[in-house]
């Protein structure tokens, strides 16, 4: 065997079978990029082996930190992050390399019988773990004139959809961007508009994450970056930070580019805060228009964020949320 084979590259993740699906369609692109072999590293994280409810743990960076201490012990080289579970505060031994192009950022709903939410029956029982789906799902029935009992639950894709195979639950809600990744897409009964249910801030989107220690690697990741995922997020972001909420909080947030094509001159924001049982939400949008360079852009979406999070308090978002994460 040749002595000078490149040394491989070691790609922390997290165990579950998505965790490992999108870590390995990044792996693939380092693979292709760099030529070196890349290794996947699986790590457990608190929030696999918890059977507390997210919001109970305190939902932020509980699926994080295993893998940065992995990342600053030197065990790995990189890691791979569902973005929606990374802390709005970055720490700075860390480099956020890259924010690959986004996935669907919808909901998907996966019921009986190929239902639509609209079409579930009063009293349905729709389960999701996420006070952001609950708070809008019900908030959603409520305006219907219908009653759903929301159910809270964990587990992975499969075990989710499991419930409502076995009859145990007529429907639940899931991301779509899990659901492509590991190839159960033809599962869902609908993809749900962000109009009736915004996605978790960062839904879809991925987070390279490297050693600040490590500029050279930092670089060779950000060829992965897609610049207007990385701003549609750090609006979603910014919000989510500016209203002090950590990632257990009802708080659903969507930033997009609403022009078709090529020709982007907007940045749109909505955001939504609201109680789990969706008596209550306050949700309102803004809009920016793009300015020339990138710089200029992210600074924009930062503005955009502060600035949605500045209304939404002023319309009573603080009291909303439960404990606020400092």
């Amino acid at each position: 065997m040749s002595t000078n084979a490149p040394q491989p590259l070691k790609l922390g993740t997290r165990r579950s079978r998505l965790a490992m699906a999108q870590s390995g369609q990044v792996a693939e692109r380092v693979r292709r990029l760099t030529g070196r072999p890349v290794e996947l590293v699986e790590i457990t994280t608190f929030g696999d082996v918890s059977r507390e409810h997210l919001a109970r743990i305190g939902g932020t960076g509980v699926f994080v930190s295993a893998l940065r201490d992995a990342l600053l012990g030197g065990e790995i080289d990189f890691a791979v992050h569902s973005l929606k579970d990374l802390p709005t505060d970055q720490p700075e031994q860390l480099a956020l390399a890259a924010v690959p192009a986004r996935e669907d950022p919808r909901d998907a709903l996966v019921a009986r019988d190929g239902l639509t939410f609209e079409e579930l029956p009063d009293g349905a029982r729709v389960g999701t773990g996420s006070p952001r789906r609950m708070a809008q799902l019900a908030a959603w029935a409520r305006s219907l004139g219908r009653d759903v009992e929301i159910v809270p639950i964990r587990g992975n894709v499969d075990t989710r959809i499991g419930y409502v195979r076995s009859g145990e639950l007529d429907a639940v809600v899931l991301a779509t961007a899990g659901l492509r990744r590991v190839g159960l897409i033809g599962e869902a009964t609908e993809l749900l508009d962000p109009g009736a249910v915004l996605p978790a801030p960062g839904q879809g989107a991925l987070a390279v994450e490297c050693a600040a220690s490590r500029p050279d690697l930092a670089a060779l990741l950000a060829e992965l970056d897609d610049p207007r995922t990385r701003v549609a997020v750090t609006a979603e972001r910014t919000l989510l930070s500016a209203l002090e909420a950590g990632c257990s909080a009802p708080v659903g947030a969507l930033a997009d580019f609403p022009a078709a094509g090529q020709d982007v001159t907007e940045l749109r924001l909505r955001g939504v805060v609201g109680t789990t049982d969706g008596a209550t939400l306050v949700q309102l949008s803004t809009t920016g228009r793009v300015p020339a360079s990138d710089g200029e852009l992210l600074s924009l979406a930062q503005a955009m964020g502060r600035e949605l999070a500045d209304e939404m308090l002023a319309k009573g978002a603080a009291g909303l949320m439960g404990e606020r994460a400092h």
